[in-house]
């Protein structure tokens, strides 16, 4: 379909508003035409002066003939017809012109809305692959100058409307001198196709220009930490100014093209008159007694014409510089050349028996090698299936599968043995809560950033799967509480209260499937434990698939999947994959000392942590003495003691963990883990 066809099909939409809007702008011109022809008799009759009209043409004959000898009554209903004729063309015109702007508008909304829902449709691949600061221009500037088309298109009809009825009135009054005007304005219609040319170039610029700017500005604006953290500032700057003037340019110049039209239309408007002055006393010399009225009449008919020709070359120029727009909307609208996922039919029920992954393989579109490649695993349910790896080993691009988000290329994936893709993708999308590091917040409140799980939320189901995330202490002590704005994707809340509002909002859908990626990684010690905790409390009793590189998160997990290089190479419990001693235990190894992997003498061991715990509890002792013994005075400086010591407990907590921990994999672990427990 070409663009033009696009712009046509949305256009059609609204029949009756396109017709209401020509109809309208012919009625105008006919008007329009009516009150100029009948101008210069009516005004030669209040003059006194004699209208001959003898030898005027037949259009003219009946109109003058009323201005001799009808007397004064005659001339004022002569000049009522003109205020009439003159008060029905503006009427017409001002309704036309509202047609016009509701059509427009009209036709603004539906290619946004259509816009929307591809968006809304297309695969995440889309993406990957497109600038989102593109994507916002298109649907923004590209698609108001798209739907602008339409409306100069209807206003090039109905202004070609009022030409045609005002040629049709010059050629009634003279043939001969309609043939003259009319070759001298071809030869400035010459003149404006090559400003018309220039304004599709100047078109093009500008949206060019304009496209690269909205993406450079989103992307700085949502890059600003690490604009300000790498001290570009005045780098981003000059850019941003640069891409201003290069795009204020590329607007002077198609505006200067378009600027030109006008003077360059009058000039030959007023030469096109001259030479009509002088071929009409030629064409007239054996008519000179109708000369002064047939003349008069013809030069403010072509007066009226001439600022229409003008306007209708001009809309040609504005019709030529919306054209790459409608190019590029007509590119963004396409279907065809986008990705979209087959949906099935099949709604999702619970589960009953597991999620079973079949000798799955992917490569992702437009590339050859293989991310995934002859993965087989079983995940039965109620059971929490972990994948561990090095970076790039698939084990995100193997969790991004289970919910559609890409279909492989090889094998299927299947819920209680009916494959993923006769399931509706948005049904089985919504049995499963996923919590990612990179957890994405709306700018909006506490409250509805959590309910945004589940439309029929209360006030207290949100209260409740905040308790649960651990995140309700921290929630209440906000400014506005639960009704607190968080900023642009959460900027105002850490990392872990972040994770903790993640969690909370998949806790109040309570999915039957859970996907946890990487969801502590990017945590401290503090936030990771809170977080750990209620992760524990969203996955009890939950198909879940978690993926971790901290390997002490996953410990308790039922099945350890171990990903290399796209192939599954190990699977078994946490202790199962230690005593083989293959991939497992060397990426735990890397995440432990070699005096814990190797479990050497406890006694050391335990001495090394003595160390570390007294370390804790002086410091902690150390800053409640000062507090206690009221040595501390001033508030802020007893809350800063406070929270140190506050600090130092969970440090010594942490430590008392390790030791715990180290104790379970040690040659000894008896003797350890009773010195670990005596201790705690």
């Amino acid at each position: 379909m070409s663009p033009n066809k696009l712009l046509l099909n949305f256009a059609l939409r609204y029949p009756l508003w396109i017709v209401v809007t020509i109809v309208l702008g012919f009625s105008g011109a006919l008007f329009n035409g009516v009150s100029t022809v009948l101008i210069v008799p009516v005004i030669l009759g209040f003059l006194g002066q004699q209208v001959n009209f003898k030898g005027a043409p037949p259009i003219l004959q009946p109109i003058l003939a009323q201005m001799n000898g009808g007397g004064s009554n005659q001339l004022l209903i002569m000049l009522g017809l003109i205020v009439l004729a003159i008060l029905l063309k503006n009427a017409t015109t001002y309704v036309s012109s509202l047609a016009s702007s509701h059509l427009s508008r009209a036709l603004v909304n539906d290619i946004r809305n259509e816009g929307l829902k591809l968006l809304l449709d297309v695969d995440i691949d889309f993406y990957a692959k497109t600038k989102v600061g593109d994507l916002i221009n298109r649907l923004g500037a590209e698609v108001a100058q798209a739907a602008g088309a339409i409306r100069v298109a209807i206003q090039m009809v109905t202004v070609s409307a009022t030409v045609l009825v005002f040629v049709g009135l010059l050629l009634a009054i003279s043939w001969q001198l309609t043939l003259a005007s009319t070759a001298l304005l071809f030869l400035v219609s010459l003149a404006n196709s090559y400003f018309v040319k220039r304004a599709q170039i100047y078109g093009k610029q500008l949206s060019e220009q304009s496209r690269e700017y909205s993406v450079a500005l989103l992307e700085i604006l949502n890059g600003m930490r690490l604009v300000k953290s790498t001290g570009s500032e005045a780098k981003e700057y000059q850019k941003l100014n640069q891409l201003i003037r290069q795009r204020e340019k590329a607007e002077f110049q198609s505006q200067a093209n378009t600027a030109l039209v006008g003077p360059i239309n009058e000039m030959a408007g007023i030469l096109t008159v001259l030479a009509i002055v002088v071929l009409g006393r030629a064409f007239f010399a054996d008519q000179i007694a109708a000369l002064s009225t047939v003349l008069l009449t013809y030069l403010l008919i072509l007066f009226r014409l001439l600022p229409f020709v003008s306007q209708l070359n001009g809309i040609r120029s504005s019709f030529a510089s919306a054209a790459p727009s409608v190019a590029v909307v007509h590119d963004f609208l396409r279907r065809d050349n986008k990705p979209f996922m087959q949906n099935g039919a099949k709604s999702y029920t619970p589960m009953q028996t597991g999620i079973r992954f079949e000798s799955l393989s992917f490569a992702y579109p437009n590339h050859q090698d293989l991310v995934l490649n002859g993965i087989d695993l079983w995940l039965p349910k109620g059971t929490t299936l972990a994948l561990v790896g090095s970076s790039g080993a698939g084990k995100s691009t193997l969790a991004d599968l289970l919910p559609r988000f890409y279909d492989p290329t090889g094998g299927q994936i299947t819920i209680d043995d009916t494959d993923l893709k006769d399931f509706d993708p948005r049904d089985l999308r919504r049995s499963m809560g996923i919590v990612s590091q990179d957890t994405f917040l709306f700018n909006d409140s506490v409250r509805n950033n959590i309910a945004y799980a589940r439309d029929n939320a209360t006030d207290d189901d949100v209260i409740e799967a905040a308790k649960r995330a651990n995140a309700y202490e921290f929630i209440i002590k906000l400014p506005q509480g639960f009704d607190t704005t968080i900023g642009d994707r959460g900027v105002m809340l850490s990392g872990g209260q972040r994770q903790r509002l993640a969690i909370a909002r998949a806790l109040l859908r309570n999915p039957d499937i859970l996907i946890l990626d990487e969801a502590t990684s990017a945590l401290d010690t503090v936030s990771e434990r809170l977080v750990q905790q209620a992760l524990d409390d969203l996955s009890r009793d939950r198909t879940t698939l978690v993926i971790a590189h901290r390997l002490s998160t996953i410990q308790k997990a039922h099945q350890i999947a171990v990903l290399d290089k796209g192939r599954v190479v190990e699977v078994g419990s946490h202790a199962e994959l230690l005593r083989r001693d293959g991939h497992y235990a060397r990426l735990y190894a890397m995440q432990f000392s070699d005096k814990e992997q190797q479990g050497k003498n406890s006694d050391t061991l335990l001495a090394q942590t003595s160390y570390e715990l007294r370390t804790s509890l002086n410091a902690m002792i150390g800053s409640l003495r000062l507090v206690v013994d009221g040595v501390i005075d001033d508030a802020e400086d007893q809350a800063k003691f406070t929270q140190d010591a506050y600090h130092s407990a969970l440090h010594l907590l942490e430590e008392l963990e390790s030791l715990e921990a180290r104790s379970q994999t040690s040659g000894e672990p008896s003797t350890l883990r009773h010195q670990a427990a005596e201790i705690k």
